[in-house]
């Protein structure tokens, strides 16, 4: 038996080679490869496993159902072909007494289905937070009749969940999902979020040091977008010293991919001069990390973001995000307020650059509100170590024979 792992985006892999992390510890003989649909799979190379068909990074980043206007760009791009080079590469590595990890939204889900092997599946694509509230109560219908047929519904659609039946085993994304995918006779296994392994949760609620505030900046990780974001992201924060006291130390969480000339070749345009020891601006100081994003956050009492992953870990520690959409093709408003309702009171979705220091203001002047921000994101991201409880449930269900 070998293991093949199809994940279709950056976050995803990262979920993914958490997860094959520990069942490298549980079965170490166990051969593992891994087919990334989306992007060049970097995460799985980084940790030495093996990558059977061909990769390309796509223009819409994988959020072509954001936009038909990138699916158009992936079309053009060669996403036929090369989707017809993965399934062929697919179906010529594995054998019969194989087993398939799909991990992200219905596309490596049906890969897994076509695979004609064992399969199992990490849904991170959709969540019942989407469309109802702890209590049932379905968001955003305007009718009666609306809300008797959700009542009858789940976030995922009926294909979705024919395709989930035929799986080993299912991994929702939150608890409250896991419940609705089981009362669809899917066989769902709530074993937290991949996604907080490596993070320590903080106690308490409160700003650490009342006397200097530190926001963690997080502008996200593919160019051009993050580069357009990054311009509202500084737009914003040239506010806040207007509704704030005390002075304020910036974080920014650059990925590897983009290019610190760009990021502070606009940081200096905003006014900000750089002393060998980071960016100033009168009493506030600015530092631009690459690879930082876990320091950073646990260092963080708030964060200004325009992320989906990165957003996702660091209200699971319990912290305030304040959420500014932009032009996409990721971080639209359309998928700003969908991750909003996702993570609840956890996210405050500001509309313009200019309102972030009214809103930062109204958070840190509120304790209570702090409070339940911490317990809210604690509650839905769940506690680290997910990657070890999927891998022992796989070890029992996929990965047996």
């Amino acid at each position: 038996m070998r293991l093949l792992c199809i994940s279709n985006g950056h976050g995803e892999d990262l979920i993914a080679v958490r997860i094959l992390q520990s069942v490298q510890g549980l079965l170490p003989h166990l051969k593992m490869a891994a087919l990334p649909i989306v992007g060049e799979g970097r995460q799985y190379q980084k940790l030495g496993i093996e990558i059977i068909g061909p990769t390309k990074q796509m223009p819409s980043g994988g959020f072509i159902y954001m936009d038909g206007q990138q699916l158009a760009r992936d079309l053009q791009g060669g996403l036929l072909q090369l989707t017809v080079a993965q399934l062929r590469a697919m179906g010529q590595w594995l054998r019969t007494d194989d087993v398939v990890l799909a991990v992200g939204d219905i596309v490596p889900l049906l890969f897994g289905w076509l695979s004609r092997c064992s399969y199992g599946f990490v849904g991170t694509a959709k969540s019942e937070y989407y469309v109802r509230d702890e209590q049932g109560h379905c968001l955003d219908r305007s009718t009666l009749l609306d809300a008797l047929d959700f009542q009858r519904t789940c976030v995922y659609m009926p294909w979705e969940r024919w395709l989930m039946r035929r799986s080993t085993c299912v991994f929702a994304r939150d608890g409250i999902t896991t419940r609705r995918l089981q009362h669809w006779a899917v066989e769902a296994y709530d074993a937290g979020n991949p996604m907080m392994d490596g993070f320590l949760i903080p106690a308490g609620h409160g700003v650490k040091d009342p006397q200097q505030l530190t926001v963690l900046l997080l502008p996200g990780s593919r160019a051009p977008e993050a580069y357009d974001n990054w311009q509202r992201l500084l737009r914003g924060i040239d506010t806040i010293k207007h509704h704030l006291s005390q002075p304020v130390t910036f974080l920014t969480a650059a990925t590897p991919s983009l290019e610190l000339a760009t990021l502070t070749t606009a940081l200096m345009d905003h006014g900000w001069h750089g002393d060998g020891q980071g960016y100033r601006q009168g009493q506030n100081v600015l530092h631009i990390g690459q690879g930082a994003f876990v320091d950073y956050a646990q260092r963080a009492d708030v964060a200004i973001a325009t992320a989906g992953t990165a957003t996702e870990q660091f209200v699971g520690l319990g912290k305030p995000v304040l959420t500014l959409p932009g032009n996409g093709p990721q971080f639209t408003h359309s998928f700003a307020q969908a991750q909003a309702r996702h993570l609840g009171p956890s996210v405050t979705l500001v509309e313009q650059p200019e309102q972030l220091g009214q809103a930062l203001a109204s958070i840190l002047n509120d304790p209570e509100r702090r409070a339940t921000i911490y317990k809210n994101g604690l509650h839905r991201m769940g506690p680290p170590g997910a990657g070890q409880r999927i891998a022992e449930i796989l070890a029992k269900t996929l990965l047996v024979g």
